[in-house]
């Protein structure tokens, strides 16, 4: 994984690469929009959303892909059929090039994590 050094997520996204930027910026207002009462925070290098604490979803600019962290086993098995085909690692869903990034997909899986509480597993 790629870690950054940066202490907020504005110098994270001045460190990525100019062509992943825009994808980047667009999935943090995604999560500033979705993510109510969740705080913004720089974890394992990488911009972070916890809630009491715990870090519910995170994204990262990786060597080969851009990743989206989905750290609740519960929204991922809601969203079992829909991540079918998709990149998937264990709570990680990876896009090989920006535009293949599914802004709606994401917008649904965040919102189904800040409906309520659950447990990061």
């Amino acid at each position: 994984m790629v870690q950054s050094s940066a202490e907020h997520v504005d110098g994270y996204l001045v460190e990525v690469p100019e062509g992943r930027r825009d994808a980047l910026t667009r999935l943090r207002q995604l999560c500033q929009a979705e993510l109510k009462g969740f705080d913004e925070v720089m974890a394992y290098g990488m911009p972070a959303y916890t809630r009491e604490g715990s870090a519910e979803i995170a994204f990262a600019s990786q060597k080969q892909y851009i990743s989206l962290y989905l750290m609740r086993s519960d929204v991922r098995e809601a969203f079992e059929e829909r991540l079918t085909g998709q990149d998937m690692g264990k709570a990680c869903l990876r896009f090989r090039k920006p535009d293949d990034i599914d802004f709606d997909l994401v917008r649904d899986l965040l919102r189904a994590t800040a409906a309520d509480p659950g447990t990061v597993g």
